[in-house]
């Protein structure tokens, strides 16, 4: 998908998608930390399985969500099979406009008493 594309136009985001932006919004991760840090973040409640993770990963890299990067960690520290991955400017732009859908279900349950508003 080209970068001109309005990031509403993928909106609603999948579950997995949008926790997978979260995860790379802060720093560049391979598949395996990006399911150990959604799982850290979301307290054990959403654990992303290794075929979920990769194809939503297939998918969000032909929509511009996110790229494979060339940088690694130090020797030592990587494994060379491990491919990295970071959110792109529009990926970001995405998980803005998720969020702010989001935030305004949460206001619409709010206003109509499905939970209790904030004092």
């Amino acid at each position: 998908m080209p970068p001109t594309t309005a990031p509403e136009s993928l909106i609603p985001l999948p579950p997995a998608v949008f926790h997978i932006l979260l995860s790379l919004a802060d720093e560049d991760r391979h598949g395996y930390a990006i399911i150990q840090d959604v799982t850290a973040r979301t307290g054990g409640d959403v654990r992303l399985g290794a075929g979920t993770l990769y194809r939503s990963i297939q998918r969000m890299l032909e929509q511009d969500l996110i790229v494979e990067t060339g940088s690694r960690p130090e020797p030592e520290a990587d494994d060379e099979r491990r491919r990295y991955y970071r959110i792109t400017a529009f990926g970001r732009k995405v998980a803005g406009a998720e969020a702010e859908r989001l935030a305004g279900l949460v206001q619409l349950a709010r206003a109509s008493g499905v939970i209790p508003r904030k004092a």
